[in-house]
């Protein structure tokens, strides 16, 4: 009997292979995540998927890129000036989150090299310097924007939600006793919208206005 080459009976492809992966993290997390339970879930044995994805760092690459290239879907619908490229960025890239809140943990701690990922930072860097920003500034803001994001989607998402319909936003926000800390008790009211829509929109502006008002320092 003739054995037919591994992954063809299944039709594998790259592209089936993250996909499949994105979803298995969506539903069970990235802890429980491996080669051979994907396999499982496509019916093929492990060594198919490496003949299309070289090793399960690259198998998790793959998965990175999956879910960047949905958040920069709208990217032909990007304008040009740099400050709106920014926002429709970042918004992309919060809903792609909110989405996959078990996925995004991957984004946040492994460097994003994907051709995808590249060409929406030059989308953004090539529109800061049609604007005529300094080029320190325009380097900067790639680290700056995303550092901002990273940080504030890990502290805002549940990244591990309990149930299917719980929704991803507003993780818990801390109590503030008023006797040991009167200041943030204080404030805590204005942070009633933790994770949501307009509090995300205060913050981005925030990060983007230092960003366009940044002088760079002259050595």
């Amino acid at each position: 009997m003739t054995r037919r080459s591994r992954g063809q009976p299944a039709g594998l492809s790259r592209d089936r292979i993250a996909d499949a992966a994105v979803d298995l993290v969506d539903r069970h997390g990235l802890a429980a995540f491996g080669v051979r339970r994907l396999a499982a879930e496509l019916g093929v044995d492990p060594m198919s998927i490496y003949n299309h994805i070289k090793g399960k760092a690259a198998l998790l690459d793959a998965i990175s890129e999956a879910v960047v290239t949905e958040a920069t879907a709208a990217s032909a619908a990007w304008p040009d000036d740099w400050m709106d490229v920014a926002r429709e960025m970042a918004r992309g890239y919060r809903d792609m989150a909110i989405r996959h809140p078990r996925v995004f943990p991957l984004l946040a701690t492994r460097a994003q090299t994907s051709a995808t990922a590249l060409e929406a930072v030059e989308r953004l860097t090539a529109a800061m310097r049609r604007a005529e920003l300094a080029d320190q500034t325009i380097a900067d803001a790639p680290l700056v924007l995303f550092g901002f994001l990273n940080g504030y989607l890990l502290a805002t998402l549940k990244t591990d939600p309990v149930g299917a319909d719980e929704p991803a936003t507003g993780a818990a926000q801390p109590d503030f006793y008023p006797a040991h800390y009167p200041t943030l008790a204080s404030l805590s009211p204005l942070q009633a919208g933790f994770g949501g829509d307009t509090e995300f929109e205060r913050m981005l502006e925030t990060v983007l206005s230092g960003i366009a008002t940044t002088e760079p320092s002259q050595c």
